[in-house]
């Protein structure tokens, strides 16, 4: 096994703090991130993962730690955690780790070697084995019998999934709705670490191997034994949710948690939906083994964004915690007494107080403490003990010390405005560096910003690098998700324009140097500002929006997309609902689009855009790289520094007229230069006049 010490990273994270640098694309990539921070069964010592981009291998470092949840010791690592899995965006999976009773072990899953198996490592360092040695991936574990036995469950061995692959291959790839068109056939995409022949499974648009709806075959271990043998039925793991209704009006619990001694709390969204993807609020209430039903009425859980729950072990308390948009979507976690209905504060913060990236992600937690991993705009991930009753905050562990002291010369600040539709607005702002007080540049982006912002969803538009060249760099907190498309693209747009003309009244952007880019989401409103508004100098965009080709291709694997895009777009065929197509699809305003646009999309995606992209191209108005092997949010570490490194240098081309002299970048620039002159604009000048910000 390859030891990276926890020492080592320590030091390593300290190297260069002497003086702060701008920090580069390859930093932020490069970020240290954690999984959910797991304690002990006695609460003295946390477990947690680490895994951290690599560009010099391509992959992914990815190490088991423990460590005192005193801070009197720096964490040690236990096991390598094997390629990170992910799910059929690209995202890490979240990893779920199980204790022994004793303390004395550490069980997880990992993916080494070309196989899934469950892993059991000492905590004190001494070796790591994998345990099960099966035919077949692990798809689940849990311990049972007072942590004696390992139960697992299985699919199709690794051996019929390959064979099944190639009978295909050699016999030819049958296209039925199960087929995700729009890729390779043949081992296209990634599933478990490895290439592999995708479908959609389960009757919706997540993909799987081939073989993949083989149900579950369950094993168990015999862990003083190591003995195998068939088990033909699972546990159930943790208390039936069945019956776990809200008293809210009977709507079901949105989200659940149970105590050891049989209450359970619950989430329950409540209000007027009307056109809201969602009910805009949301209720915590607890129910006692007996049946009876509480809700909490302190000012502290009324009216507020919940986002998560957990029982204080060994209390009649709820933790919750209240994910603020109004605050940029910093998090304050609460306990609430379900006996004595008081509500007190644990912890506030200007950022993600968590289990990791997700805000909904669980701290760890014993009866004295959280175990949370912290990040705000301006500091990386770090691992934080959290003292219940007081709040006292103690730092466990900060491998990203060097890039938080980095940060110090990119300030970023928590900024409030009014949208151009009147609606209320957050965003954290990267000024620009360097700029000697004169009106700047500005990039945008819009969808989702909370915790440390290393490029927006995806990861793909450097903030910090942008500001310390000289580009200032908004990134946008999006409005309530609303199912008339219209509406929401022009909340976003209205968003842009509002924060667009107030930072150039206050003399800090010229708007007449203004980009902009986004994944998914963020993609479609900006090609809608695009199409929409003459405010754009130059756009990036890295997922396809809307297109007849997305529709015909999409519409085939069955009515499930079809009720989406109807329920959330209006759409139907394009035949059926021109009218619809006409008004939302970029193909249908190729006029329209303002400004030269880079789309850098994933393999698994592009032909959705060529609808649109290809008329561009020609036109010398666009510019296309496809990432091979790369799902909705792209992942690999070259690919994901190479996206960065271009937008960089989009953006300062177009906006700042500048570019690098570095002679691998050639072609690019003439290329660049080129579509330059067919627009007929020279590259714009540093100046604080501001064209029209929108046609009306």
């Amino acid at each position: 096994m390859r030891k990276v010490s926890a020492l080592f990273m320590l030091v390593g994270g300290l190297c260069g703090v002497a003086e702060a640098h701008a920090v580069e694309p390859r930093q932020l990539l490069e970020v240290v991130d954690f999984s959910r921070p797991v304690l002990s069964p006695d609460g003295s010592m946390v477990a947690f993962r680490t895994e951290r981009a690599s560009v010099t291998r391509g992959t992914y470092d990815a190490f088991w730690y423990v460590q005192d949840v005193d801070g009197a010791s720096p964490p040690r690592q236990i096991a390598e955690g094997g390629a990170v899995l992910r799910d059929i965006a690209g995202v890490s999976l979240p990893v779920a780790p199980s204790w022994s009773p004793d303390g004395r072990w550490l069980y997880f899953r990992a993916s080494m070697g070309g196989r899934i198996d469950v892993w059991r490592a000492a905590v004190d360092g001494s070796g790591a084995t994998a345990l099960t040695r099966d035919p077949a991936d692990i798809r689940a574990f849990r311990l049972v019998d007072a942590g004696r036995t390992l139960r697992y469950s299985v699919g199709a061995t690794r051996a019929e999934v390959v064979d099944a692959e190639q009978v295909e291959y050699d016999t030819g790839i049958r296209i039925d709705p199960t087929v995700p068109l729009g890729q390779g056939l043949f081992r296209s995409g990634r599933i478990d670490g490895r290439p592999a022949t995708q479908r959609f499974v389960h009757g919706t648009l997540a993909r799987g191997p081939l073989l993949a709806d083989m149900p579950d075959r369950w094993k168990t271990i015999d862990l003083s034994a190591v003995a195998h043998r068939a088990s033909p039925v699972p546990d159930v793991a943790g208390p039936s949710d069945a019956g776990a209704r809200s008293t809210v009006a009977g709507a079901a619990p949105w989200k659940q948690a149970w105590s050891a001694d049989g209450w359970t709390a619950m989430l329950t969204r409540i209000g007027e939906q009307k056109d809201l993807l969602q009910k805009p609020g949301v209720v915590l209430s607890a129910r006692s083994p007996q049946g009876t039903t509480v809700a909490c009425a302190a000012p502290s859980c009324t009216g507020k964004p919940i986002t998560a729950i957990q029982w204080r072990p060994h209390h009649a308390e709820v933790l919750f915690t209240v994910t603020d948009p109004e605050e940029g979507g910093a998090q304050s976690i609460y306990r609430w007494n379900v006996h004595s209905h008081a509500v007190y504060p644990v912890v506030r913060s200007h950022g993600l107080v968590n289990g990791g990236r997700s805000p909904s992600s669980l701290c760890g937690v014993s009866s004295s403490a959280l175990v949370c991993v912290t990040a705000t705009a301006s500091r990386p991930p770090r691992l934080e003990r959290i003292d219940i009753a007081s709040g006292r905050r103690q730092v466990l562990f900060e491998p990203n010390a060097a890039l938080a002291y980095a940060m110090r010369s990119t300030p970023v600040s928590l900024l409030r405005w009014k949208g151009t539709d009147g609606r209320s607005f957050t965003g954290q702002f990267y000024p620009a560096q360097g700029t000697a007080g004169s009106p700047a540049p500005l990039f945008v982006s819009y969808y989702q910003c909370t915790g440390f912002v290393r490029g927006g969803v995806g990861d793909e538009y450097p903030f910090a690098s942008l500001a310390a060249h000289g580009i200032s760099a908004l990134c946008i907190n999006e409005s309530p998700y609303v199912r008339e498309p219209a509406v929401r693209y022009d909340s976003g747009t209205a968003a842009v324009e509002g924060a667009v003309q107030w930072l150039h009244a206050r003399g800090e952007v010229d708007c007449a140097r203004v980009g902009m880019g986004g994944l998914s989401f963020g993609s479609e409103v900006t090609l809608w500002t695009a199409m929409g508004t003459r405010l754009l100098a130059a756009a990036s965009v890295s997922s396809p929006s809307l297109s007849s080709t997305y529709y015909t291709f999409m519409a085939f694997t069955g009515k499930t997309l079809t009720r989406v895009l109807r329920k959330n777009w209006g759409l139907g065929s394009l035949e059926e609902t021109p009218e619809r197509w006409h008004l939302l699809a970029p193909q249908f305003h190729l006029d329209t689009i303002s400004g030269p646009l880079l789309l850098q999309l994933s393999e698994q995606e592009y032909l959705f855009a060529l609808d649109y992209a290809l008329p561009l191209i020609g036109e010398r108005r666009a510019d296309l790289y496809v990432f091979p092997d790369e799902p909705h949010q792209k992942f690999q570490p070259r690919h994901k520094l190479a996206v960065y490194t271009r937008n960089l240098d989009w953006f300062r081309f177009w906006l700042q007229g500048v570019e690098d002299k570095d002679p691998s970048k050639a072609a690019q620039y003439d290329h660049w230069r080129a579509m330059r002159k067919s627009l007929k604009r020279e590259a714009p000048p540093a100046s604080n006049a501001c064209r029209k910000v929108s046609d009306g």
